[in-house]
């Protein structure tokens, strides 16, 4: 019995190499269920954003000045010491307000308007921070992690969210914090210099989850409804190692809906997953979804 299992295993190994085959840039497929699908999530990451020269604050490059920055990116740090953190996240304010929407991200706001047009629903839920989606038109977007553009008051009787395109945020971040420089000779800036509240002059911080802390509940709460309900999910520019982000698209695989991956590793990041177009998704996404990115 064991004999003849371990050949029905190796008789069915090229069948699941060919299937994998298949399912890699299935353009023609993929469209098919495109154009059945009523309810399409869209889940996005750091690999949309690299494509407008956004850098990625994670991993071996993840270096500000002299700091890791994961490390500023924690209460903690904040707590010890807010004119640091607010001078990092001024750095990456510049950074994601000089940047422009790619073709993966104006594909996703066309091809959202051609749903509304027909009666079908797509909402990207994403973990970048940048922004970048609403401005290439996108409407129906759940930002995960909060955005580089707002800011929350750090009174707990307050915590009014704000808005804030200002660049830099406030004049002490003026003319510093935007290079990647070892030493800075900079003068400190102080806390009354920071950013303030417009309701109740306390300080604010950036309206971003950090390490260490925990998922708005109801944002958390729309994403799994989408995930549960959705017939057709894109993983575009991630790889789904971040919790709980991570655990959506399997999810829906488990409930037997399809799931197409564009990223630029060649590998899918599961076999579930029905599609995978490697390659830049500013390149693939267009072509998949059908629309054409006026220059």
């Amino acid at each position: 019995m064991h004999s003849l299992s371990i050949k029905v295993k190796q008789a069915f190994v090229p069948f699941l190499h060919e299937m994998a085959k298949r399912k890699i840039s299935d353009f023609e497929g993929f469209q098919k269920v495109l154009n059945g699908a009523k309810n399409i999530t869209v889940l996005t990451g750091a690999g949309v954003s690299a494509e407008s020269g956004i850098p990625t604050f994670r991993g071996e490059g993840g270096w500000w000045k002299n700091y890791r920055s994961a490390d500023l990116a924690t209460p903690q740090a904040f707590q010890s010491n807010p004119a640091l953190v607010w001078e990092f996240y001024n750095y990456r304010r510049h950074v994601a307000f000089s940047a422009q929407p790619n073709n993966a991200h104006r594909a996703l706001a066309e091809f959202e308007k051609k749903c509304k047009q027909e009666g079908r629903k797509l909402t990207i839920i994403t973990q970048n921070v940048d922004g970048l989606h609403k401005r290439a038109g996108s409407e129906n977007i759940i930002e995960l992690h909060g955005a580089l553009h707002k800011t929350i008051c750090t009174n707990r009787k307050c915590r009014f969210i704000d808005e804030n395109y200002d660049d830099p945020i406030c004049e002490a971040f003026n003319g510093r914090g935007d290079v990647n420089v070892q030493d800075d000779n900079s003068p400190v800036v102080m806390k009354e210099d920071l950013p303030k509240c417009k309701k109740c002059n306390s300080l604010v911080r950036p309206y971003i989850v950090w390490f260490g802390e925990n998922l708005d509940h109801e944002v958390l709460r729309k994403s799994r409804e989408l995930v549960e309900t959705c017939d057709l999910c894109l993983v575009v520019g991630t790889s789904s190692v971040v919790y709980p982000a991570a655990m959506f698209a399997p999810l829906v695989a488990q409930r037997g809906m399809p799931v197409a991956e564009f990223n630029i590793t060649d590998e899918p990041a599961e076999q579930s997953f029905a599609f995978h177009f490697p390659g830049k998704c500013g390149t693939t996404l267009p072509k998949a979804l059908g629309v054409e990115i006026s220059t």
